[in-house]
């Protein structure tokens, strides 16, 4: 079910808004006050296409916005708890118009279309509401595509119950933060909310008492108390300079956004060694996959087992609309063979999304993480010292109850949470 919105009664007005982009740009280039084509006819369609698109936007909580060209018109889609959505199909003619006027909002250079372009906006899509936006340009075989990710989509509860830790998850997580010094790794694929759970940790250290120091590419939520860092690797920073420098201010928290090569994997590993609680993410599928991949970017076993204090993974999967899930019974074979035991079939049944109109026809409302918490302990760091491979740490991790994925997965489709179907499409098993 697509649903329809109404134009808005007022327009866009640009906020404000320095950026090193925004430094750069050609003059020439953009309108002295961007505010001026709001009088311009030509553009006022577009202009009130931008906003209806962007309160929509908001309204249903979207994440990103792509505006997509086509050989014939254009397409626009939401991203809305990690799933594409179009939205009605706008006017042909108003393309050149919309893309221009976002490039115009976002500092961009409106004379370049044959390269890839950042660029950053903070606009009013409503009286007293004001979200920011972060705008990336994409040459294509029929156009500029536009992607512009909804900063403001981040939930405000940066505490660790809203990651949807279960209780002994919830006090591992919480002992290993809280530690003086140390690694803490988490681990997930694009999109499931790692550096989330990492603003959660630094929100939660975050305090007089001591140095909090981040640095990620780009820094997208900003956390007062928090020095942080956006990687700039044209201008030689990179995630390896920022974290030296780091070492130099006397730091008692670090965090790195991402863990993508050996000079910032061994930098990483050391500031942990002397001293330092050092959070990080890598791209792997599980916690003990983490662990093989450190050790072949090029970090040493033994300064790995001495550094790494917890790993955990983590998946998103849609939370089930309240107002209209309803049961579907499913065999208890279907049952087993998604990994239920047989002393956890009975006295429950699961939920199926169908759709109403709080939720837009699409059955789901917000989502929930999944986790896999993984404490190194002595025998794991043993294994580590060995040169391990990701099955005997697996094996090893499950002999210490340390929940899987997919354990983690049917515990929330068990209490209701969600489905069944979502369930197993986040924590497919290879």
């Amino acid at each position: 079910m697509q649903a329809s919105f109404q134009p808005a009664a007022a327009s866009l007005r640009p906020v404000a808004f320095d950026s090193e982009s925004a430094a750069k740009a050609k003059p020439k280039a953009f309108t002295p006050d961007a505010s001026a084509n709001l009088t311009d006819p030509d553009n006022a369609p577009a202009v009130r296409l931008l906003t209806d698109t962007l309160q929509e936007a908001t309204r249903r909580n979207a994440s990103d916005l792509h505006i997509e060209p086509a050989e014939q018109g254009w397409r626009m889609r939401l991203r809305i708890d990690g799933v594409l959505h179009a939205i009605p199909q706008p006017p042909a003619h108003l393309r050149d118009a919309f893309i221009t006027r976002v490039k115009v909002l976002a500092r961009m250079d409106i004379a370049e279309r044959r390269v890839p372009q950042d660029g950053r906006l903070r606009i009013a899509t409503s009286p007293g509401r004001v979200e920011d936006y972060r705008v990336n340009s994409l040459p294509t075989l029929f156009g500029e595509k536009l992607v512009l990710r909804r900063l403001d989509a981040l939930p405000a509860d940066l505490s660790l119950d809203s990651l949807g830790l279960d209780p002994r998850q919830r006090e591992t997580v919480d002992a290993a933060i809280r530690a003086p010094h140390g690694l803490v790794l988490v681990t997930g694929p694009t999109g499931s909310g790692k550096t989330l759970s990492l603003y959660c940790f630094l929100n939660l250290l975050n305090g007089e008492a001591r140095n909090l120091c981040s640095v990620e590419d780009p820094a997208e939520i900003q956390l007062a108390g928090i020095n942080q860092v956006s990687v700039r690797e044209k201008a030689g920073l990179t995630f390896a300079v920022a974290l030296r420098a780091f070492l130099r201010q006397d730091p008692d928290v670090i965090m790195v956004g991402e863990i993508r090569d050996e000079e910032t994997a061994d930098v990483a590993v050391k500031a942990a060694q002397t001293g330092h609680l050092v959070l990080s993410t890598l791209h792997t599928n599980d916690a003990p996959a983490a662990i093989a991949r450190l050790i072949d970017i090029g970090v040493e076993p033994y300064n790995l087992a001495a550094a790494l204090r917890l790993v955990t993974a983590q998946r998103l999967v849609r939370r089930l609309c309240a107002a209209c899930r309803a049961p579907a019974p499913q065999s208890a074979a279907a049952l087993r063979a998604a990994g239920f035991t047989d002393d956890q079939l009975d006295g429950w049944e699961p939920y199926a999304a169908t759709g109403c109109a709080a939720c837009h026809g699409i059955g789901y409302r917000g989502r929930v993480g999944v986790h896999q918490v993984m404490p190194v302990s002595d025998a794991m760091r043993e294994m580590i010292v060995a040169s391990a491979g990701t099955h005997e740490l697996a094996r090893l991790a499950q002999t210490e109850q340390v929940a899987t994925l997919r354990d983690a997965a049917l515990a929330r489709v068990r209490d209701g949470t969600t489905s069944l179907a979502e369930a197993l499409a986040a924590t497919e098993v290879a």
